[in-house]
């Protein structure tokens, strides 16, 4: 990017301060109207004071009765106080509608996380635009900072336009020469013009330091290692592999490179800002000039001249701030640009309409037909012309070696991607014809990589907060989790972790794969697809879930994926994966006794590390 930016039209910065706008407008009204009525009113009130108070300082020179300067100083101060009471309370509301707000629009950005198809998120190019949106947020530059940009321009526009009407009069006096009125003018242009020039080039240079390629893998890889060293589950390596420096000088690295090209950037932008300032001070000083002048030649009463001094005082600062909003809102426009980019990205897995036929006979039929499938932004094929059919009630075993394409053809049956060749059938019907949440609710699976969240272990087994704990029990039995439950304090109400519970309890890897077991069971799919679903357990524990197996996947079709071939004498049919190709299928003894088969390899490689052969 070198520092530079797309050029955008006034069109699109419009559209996408509208948007931005509208977007939060949506997530909490209050707080936008609470929000505009404070600003108006705030610009509004500055402005009663002076005109009123210059009223009564003339009015006390003339000698006005008592009754005019007792109402001139309530005119003075009682709008301002009600104005004040207003405020405070428009700006508690806002503060307690922002926050809420806030927490709509962070989860907003995780829901669009949660609609993406699956091959969005394994994507390098999305998660680093994620990646970015959520660093440069934390800069200043996001949703929020268009408001907060909608309500600088509203601000600074009515202190302007406020300036503009208390100091008109003084324009329209004769005795001011126009020489002194063309000098104001000018200045008040060469104010603007420099404060725009002088923004602009700060921005230019923070963004300069923002765009570069090398600050943003920084911040992503000091992010990264920020949330590793702050892990529960790497703190154990962390300690026992003496890590603590490696990390930690790996981080204060990466935060060094930030922190120098910040500093460099930091000075430049306080040099850029010396020539605004200057212009302003000087026509600030141009002013008192002239109003001393209009004044000693009796132009001007004294309360006017406290009048014009203070609107223009406030008006070099409305100009500012209004040259300065319109600047780091353009800017702001860019980052907005990535961020509702992020929202736009279409979800265009085909989603399909046909019911999923509810039998009562269970009798399902799942078909792969000549399926062949590359990752996205690969050449190479993860499975190749794959063929095989098997009915609801079968136990399929699928087995090879590691990278052979057992779990990408998972992830094809359950819709996470669609083949890229070939087609997968249901009951004689391409799934991408089925209505997609239809579809997924006829599987549940558990992934060797499976997530458990820091609930109540009740609610992560049935997935949902209202859970039937004898159900729960059940499953968590028929998972041979039993005996661990009787030990936990609350039962299944004990929180998986410590995260929200002090009492939580940390699991094992071979007992978090028995809750995801069961996890699976609660869901009561007719499938059920088990990837690797005894890598973590003991001996003993593999024992128990093999002698159960039948408990556990009782008359439903089971997909059971494992490099263990002693797992596959449970099943009805094996399918051996070899280099993304299906070699051979069928039962186990037929594969075992198939001379030069690649399934009887495999089982003679793993055998003669319990028969002893090849050992010292």
């Amino acid at each position: 990017m070198n520092g530079q930016k797309e050029r955008m039209s006034l069109r699109e910065h419009f559209a996408i301060s509208k948007r931005a706008v509208r977007l939060l407008y949506t997530l909490n009204p209050r707080y936008i109207v609470c929000m505009f009525v404070t600003t108006i009113l705030t610009a509004v009130s500055g402005y009663i004071p002076v005109y009123f108070s210059a009223k009564l300082v003339d009015a006390l020179i003339s000698h006005e009765r008592v009754e005019t300067l007792i109402l001139y100083a309530a005119l003075a101060v009682l709008p301002v106080f009600l104005i004040s009471m207003i405020c405070a309370w428009c700006g508690a509301v806002e503060s307690t509608e922002s926050y809420l707000s806030y927490i709509r629009q962070d989860w907003m950005y995780s829901e669009k996380a949660m609609e993406l198809p699956y091959k969005a998120l394994e994507d390098p190019e999305i998660e680093r635009q994620k990646a970015r949106v959520k660093m440069e947020s934390r800069t200043g530059y996001n949703v929020y900072h268009a408001i907060y940009m909608v309500r600088r321009f509203a601000r600074s526009t009515v202190s302007i336009l406020s300036s503009a009407a208390l100091t008109a009069s003084f324009f329209a006096l004769p005795s001011i020469p126009l020489w002194q009125k063309l000098l104001l003018v000018f200045g008040l242009a060469l104010s603007i013009t420099v404060s725009l020039l002088s923004t602009k080039r700060q921005l230019a240079i923070d963004r300069k330091v923002r765009s570069e390629e090398s600050y943003v893998d920084v911040n992503v890889y000091a992010d990264a290692l920020g949330e590793f060293m702050e892990d529960y589950s790497g703190s154990k390596d962390i300690r026992l592999y003496e890590m603590e420096d490696l990390v930690a000088d790996e981080y204060q690295e990466k935060q060094a490179l930030l922190y120098e090209g910040m500093r460099k950037a930091s000075y430049l932008k306080a040099a850029w800002s010396v020539p605004g300032t200057v212009v302003s001070y000087l026509l600030l000083f141009a002013g008192y000039a002239i109003m001393m002048l209009s004044a000693l030649n009796g132009g001007i009463t004294p309360g006017s001249i406290a009048k014009y001094v203070a609107c223009i005082t406030m008006m070099i600062g409305a100009v500012t701030e209004l040259t300065t909003a319109f600047e780091q809102s353009f800017e702001n426009h860019h980052y907005l640009k990535r961020y509702f980019s992020y929202f736009d990205i279409p979800n265009d897995m085909v989603k399909g309409s046909l019911t999923v036929e509810k039998r009562d006979d269970n009798e399902y039929d799942v078909e792969f037909r000549d399926v062949s499938f590359r990752y996205p932004g690969t050449e190479a094929w993860a499975l190749r012309h794959v063929s095989l059919k098997f009915k609801i009630g079968e136990k399929l075993a699928i087995v090879g070696e590691n990278g052979s394409g057992k779990t990408t053809f998972i992830k094809l049956l359950c819709r996470l991607y669609d083949p890229t060749e070939g087609e997968i059938l249901l009951n004689g019907v391409n799934i991408q014809k089925y209505d997609y949440d239809e579809y997924m609710s006829i599987f549940s699976v558990v992934f060797q990589d499976f997530t458990l969240f820091p609930f109540r272990l009740g609610e992560v087994v049935a997935s949902k907060r209202d859970f039937e704990p004898g159900r729960v029990r059940e499953c968590l039995e028929k998972a041979t989790f039993d005996t661990r439950l009787e030990t936990l304090p609350h039962g299944a109400d004990t929180f998986i972790g410590k995260q929200f519970d002090k009492d939580g309890v940390e699991f094992s890897g071979g007992e978090g794969q028995k809750i995801a077991l069961a996890r699976a069971l609660y869901k009561d799919s007719p499938f059920i697809l088990l990837d690797e679903p005894t890598a973590a357990l003991d001996p003993v524990s593999e024992y128990e879930v093999y002698s159960n197996f039948n408990a556990i996947s009782g008359d439903k079709t089971t997909v059971y994926i494992s490099h263990r071939l002693a797992s596959c004498r449970f099943c009805d049919k094996i399918a051996v994966f070899d280099r993304g190709q299906i070699v051979q299928t069928g039962g186990h003894e037929e594969l075992l006794s198939a001379e030069g088969g690649k399934y009887a390899e495999l089982w003679e490689a793993q055998a003669q590390f319990y028969t002893g052969e090849n050992m010292n």
